[in-house]
């Protein structure tokens, strides 16, 4: 079986995780599994982390903009030479359909939905072109019960549509294992909060920093990651005088160094496709305390701690509950790891294996 992974880009994001993650081990259980990525990005380091683990080849379209309609010519040559196209993000899947109906391929595209918000569907023309598009895949993958929840009302049917949810690589993320990371502006006694997200409007790291007020001067908060609105994020920090305890680390390669480091891993986004850094930090063994949104609160309801969304109080609130109570702490780290091995990546591989059969099965009967 020879599979194509396609994807907007390798840069930070839940989406090219999954594929750096992945991809290796489909190639392990000996599917031939190349990538083809739309758009070469000019920070490259999770392109080479990439293609250091890959064992099969890595395709780049343009450095150009995605959004290039005449990316589905180049597309074209790329579906006569696999078995399945495995497609994520827009606008990959609309380009993908569309150079699957101009060249008349019979390949079956499979599509992993990553998200539970998409803004195409309350614009008139661009929803239209949706409900044409989406029932030319051969299937569609939901990374969460509200990714499910969101695209199959938008829809009114179901068919080919399964929840298959993201996984992590456990080992990466095992509690056990020794770190070398130290910060010399922080001291041993500090508890040590982290974020490790792109800086964007969704992930609400205002509602974090203003937390930070309402509470002990001995409670520190790293923000890991990059984006437009790190600035104003700083900004927000100097001027409620946090710089001694808010510091911002950019983009990271050594996470889940990171958060074996903290005490506290938070993710306070007012939207999640999937609460990817929510596992992971759920299989470091540490509390993971999330707003209480679609797709964070069914990863973390039954083991962390859900806040309010935007409600800074709410989350103060949450964190103090577990600084003062050790034996509550301990309580709930365990309970998050124990909640993390549901996310198993390998889970995730062979479910996606199982359709890719499926898949090709069903085009054979049809021939």
């Amino acid at each position: 079986m020879k599979v194509l992974h396609v994807i907007n880009s390798l840069t930070m994001g839940g989406a090219s995780k999954l594929i750096l993650d992945s991809v290796p081990i489909y190639q392990k259980k000996g599917i031939k599994t190349d990538v083809l990525v739309l758009k070469k990005v000019s920070t490259p380091n999770r392109q080479r982390q990439f293609e250091k683990k890959t064992s099969d080849e890595v395709f780049y379209l343009t450095k150009r903009s995605l959004y290039n309609p005449f990316l589905i010519f180049k597309i074209i040559p790329y579906l006569k030479k696999y078995d399945i196209i495995h497609a994520h993000l827009f606008p990959t899947w609309y380009w993908i359909v569309f150079a699957k109906m101009i060249s008349f391929s019979s390949v079956p595209v499979v599509y992993t939905e990553h998200s539970t918000i998409n803004k195409r569907r309350s614009h008139l023309l661009l929803s239209r072109i949706d409900r044409f598009l989406y029932p030319k895949l051969a299937f569609i993958g939901c990374i969460s019960e509200g990714t499910y929840a969101k695209l199959t009302n938008f829809l009114t049917w179901n068919r080919n549509v399964k929840v298959i949810s993201n996984g992590i690589d456990l080992k990466q993320f095992d509690p056990n294992r020794e770190i070398d990371v130290f910060f010399e502006f922080f001291s041993e006694t500090d508890i040590v909060l982290i974020q490790a997200s792109s800086f964007k409007k969704e992930k609400d790291h205002k509602t974090i920093v203003n937390a930070m007020m309402k509470l002990p001067s001995n409670v520190k908060l790293l923000l890991v990651g990059e984006g437009k609105l790190r600035e104003e994020v700083e900004n927000q920090v100097k001027a409620l005088n946090l710089t001694d305890r808010v510091k911002f680390l950019g983009a990271r390669h050594d996470v889940p160094d990171l958060y074996q480091y903290a005490d506290i891993i938070l993710l306070s986004s007012h939207y999640e496709g999937f609460g990817l850094s929510a596992a992971e930090g759920m299989a470091s063994r540490k509390p993971v305390i999330v707003s209480n949104v679609s797709g964070l609160s069914e990863v973390v309801k039954d083991y962390g701690l859900l806040f309010e969304k935007g409600n800074s109080e709410d989350l103060a609130q949450k964190i103090l509950s577990i600084t003062t109570d050790k034996e509550l702490y301990n309580k709930i780290a365990d309970s998050c790891f124990r909640g993390s091995q549901n996310y198993s990546i390998e889970k995730m591989v062979q479910e996606y294996i199982s359709v890719y059969q499926k898949v090709l099965h069903n085009k054979s009967m049809t021939r």
